[in-house]
């Protein structure tokens, strides 16, 4: 991607404006982009967009699926593209000039998207067509029915309208649409002082001594940081999660650990210019009072109202049902770490475990009982490696075939693609996109994103053509050094198997609707896909697949793939907690009525009392770096984490019934959630594929919870 200084209005050379990408597989131009694209192509955009929704208001035929329904899907197709790839961008490639072409692009996008689902004409139109059917899908003069898929869209797409507004009152559409606007900015700000914090963070240490405990690999990625970022012949720590990771488990400096612990926990939460402090409280009021206009008593109420959960008591009876089995645990392993830290005669012994001893003493504690750790296993994880094996797993699941790409343009060099193929089918499944290690402008933590969305074109009916999907992976894993090649620990390994979880979802998808196809399903639905892959990291059969020592070449001892079994349900308890504490936090933000809220530290205290362990420490703040729910789309919804592992754990044992490799179980899974979207209710496709509703005690077996 290529960037200006300035926007130009000369649309005629804006590649983001060709009807079709002139390139292998209609790849996404990034070589031809230039920032100064983006804010002209989206108005361009929306006004084409418009146009078609005005023919659509101003049919006179009567109003059906096809030319109402349909069209509306069809109208906004360009416009969800150039959104995807500006957010991909703004997450993994952003810079100044893009950040600030972002404060107008949110906010002409969330506009463009509430002209629409606050026009009464067009509500009048889908309103006709919802009346013509019945609850399930047969026209009430014609008898036709819709196919499911048909019904489906037609629901969401009614649903968007009642959701967003369109049964409300001039005065009060015009309310919702001021808070929409405020709100896509203040995500946008509070993402960005998350990014800035992140990055202006730098440990610089200059005496080697003090780096004792701490791996080779690590001291060296310190040693190369120091000199692209003006300090060398010294040793620089960022908060970037490998280096971060790192530091924490194995450095002996107590003094430091907890300099890199209170950086990392008081980001957005020290006053000045990036403090997320005011951010978080007008976004919680302005979500509370956009639910209550839209007759919902609290956002969560809004929100759940279209999850699996259905409601906020039975997502606060989840947890609280969670946290009865997992804290009994959790003070035990807590109590066992103290006891071990005691013996221990390293710095720090004799204080309290504080929160930036939990990793370095876990890790010990975990090296003694399992004879296993990060550093034994990392010679066994290459990171190209752990690619060709996953590659292999998803041949003998899936039938899939990844072939690298050497003339699809990329955004950064680091950035690699392949084509995506179906042996068995003989046909061309997508593009994945792989970027894998971090750097300034790249945003902490592992995600999925989709370039392209998948979906049937059926303008013409004698020649559907089956856009695929184009989808990326994007990580910050630890980096390759001079000496070393990029190898991983066994968390970075999980993550990576998590995130392309995600990536077949969306690559596998068989939908005819872009609004519905690959991962644009229920929130506490769409982690099954990514979370089921994490338990193939624990099988045998899978790790002596590519587990195999970078020097050597061999593969990884039978007796460390038992270790590496034995010890998954270490600190389970603690574990749990911790991601429960995310979901209470969550809850407590979204399920009651903010505006009283003043104090955020003491409120977030209180909302994570209970899931708490270990002491809280002055000056740290969760919620104001928690960019899933005030700079995502996880808002009432980081619950889904733990219920997607319900569903995992359940599913995971029947893969185990089968054979983990078993075809006719990984066809189940393909035909019924993989490829299905958001075409039919989760927890139909999941009875479809299991032959019963999950059962949490698949959960709490493979946890060690009972």
């Amino acid at each position: 991607m290529t960037s200006t200084n300035t926007i130009t209005t000369n649309t005629a050379k804006n590649v983001l404006l060709e009807n079709k990408f002139h390139t292998p597989f209609e790849s996404i131009p990034f070589d031809k982009i230039k920032v100064s694209h983006f804010l002209p192509a989206l108005e361009e955009l929306i006004s084409n967009a418009k146009n078609e929704i005005n023919k659509i208001k101003s049919s006179s035929e009567k109003a059906n699926f096809k030319n109402t329904i349909e069209a509306l899907d069809i109208s906004s197709r360009k416009i969800s593209q150039i959104s995807n790839i500006f957010f991909a961008l703004h997450s993994a490639e952003s810079n100044d000039e893009l950040r600030d072409i972002a404060q107008k692009f949110s906010p002409m996008l969330a506009e463009y998207q509430n002209d629409i689902s606050l026009d009464e004409d067009l509500f009048k139109k889908v309103l006709l067509v919802k009346d013509s059917y019945d609850a399930s899908g047969v026209d009430k003069d014609t008898q036709n029915k819709l196919s499911t898929e048909e019904l489906r869209l037609l629901t969401e797409i009614y649903d968007d309208f009642t959701r967003n507004g369109a049964l409300l009152s001039a005065e009060k559409k015009k309310k919702v649409r001021e808070i929409d606007q405020k709100l896509s900015k203040l995500s946008l700000n509070f993402s960005e002082n998350v990014l800035k914090t992140t990055n202006e963070f730098l440990l610089i240490v200059e005496n080697k001594d003090e780096l004792a405990g701490l791996p080779q690999r690590s001291i060296d990625t310190a040693l190369e940081a120091a000199k692209t970022k003006g300090h060398e012949g010294k040793y620089v720590f960022t908060l970037d999660a490998p280096c971060y990771t790192s530091f924490m488990k194995y450095a002996n400096n107590r003094l430091l650990r907890e300099k890199m612990y209170r950086a990392l926990a008081s980001r957005g939460f020290v006053n000045g210019k990036y403090d997320n402090k005011g951010i978080i409280l007008e976004v919680v009021k302005l979500r509370h009072e956009r639910a209550n206009i839209l007759g919902y008593e609290t956002h969560a109420d809004f929100v759940l109202s279209k999850r699996m959960a259905q409601n906020k008591d039975n997502v606060f009876e989840f947890l609280n049902n969670l946290l009865a089995k997992a804290k009994p645990i959790a003070n035990k392993e807590i109590e066992e770490l103290n006891a071990f830290k005691e013996k221990e005669n390293l710095v720090g012994q004799d204080e309290r475990l504080e929160p930036w001893d939990y990793s370095f003493y876990a890790e010990k504690l975990k090296k003694a009982k399992f004879d296993i750790d990060d550093e034994i296993l990392r010679p066994y994880f290459r990171l190209d490696n752990v690619i060709e094996g996953f590659f292999n797993l998803a041949n003998k699941l899936y039938n899939l075939k990844f072939i690298e790409l050497k003339n699809v343009p990329l955004y950064h060099q680091d950035v690699k693609v392949y084509e995506v193929f179906d042996e068995k089918k003989n046909q061309h499944i997508g593009l994945f996109y792989a970027d894998f290690f971090p750097r300034d402008g790249k945003r902490n933590g592992a995600w999925m994103t989709s370039l392209k969305d998948q979906f049937i074109d059926n303008t013409d009916l004698l020649n559907r053509h089956d856009h695929r999907p184009h989808v990326s992976i994007v990580c910050n894993f630890t980096k390759p050094t001079a000496t070393t090649p990029s190898l991983l620990s066994l968390n970075e390994v999980l993550t990576f198997y998590h995130e392309f979880g995600h990536a077949l979802h969306g690559l596998l998808s068989e939908c005819t609707y872009s609004q519905l196809s690959g991962t644009n399903v229920y929130w506490d639905f769409v982690e099954l896909p990514s979370q089921i892959m994490e338990n193939w990291v624990y099988e045998r059969e899978n790790l002596d697949s590519f587990a195999r020592h970078f020097e050597t070449g061999e593969q990884i001892p039978i007796d460390v793939v038992n270790k590496i079994k034995e010890s998954s349900k270490f600190h389970e308890g603690y574990i749990t907690l911790r991601q429960l504490s995310f979901g209470f936090l969550d809850m407590s933000w979204h399920s009651v009525d903010p505006r009283n809220i003043c104090d955020i530290i003491n409120y977030e205290l209180k909302a994570v009392k209970e899931t708490q362990v270990l002491p809280s420490v002055e000056g740290s703040c969760i919620s104001t770096a928690f960019s899933h729910i005030f700079a995502g789309g996880y808002s009432s919804g980081y619950y889904s984490y733990k219920w997607a592992e319900v569903l995992d754990a359940d599913a995971f044992e029947y893969f185990k019934e089968k054979g983990i490799f078993n075809k006719e179980a990984a066809k189940k899974f393909r035909e019924n959630i993989l490829e299905k979207g958001g075409t039919e209710h989760p927890m139909e496709l999941y009875v479809r594929f299991r032959g019963k509703e999950p059962s949490v005690e698949a959960l709490l077996r493979r946890g060690g919870l009972f």
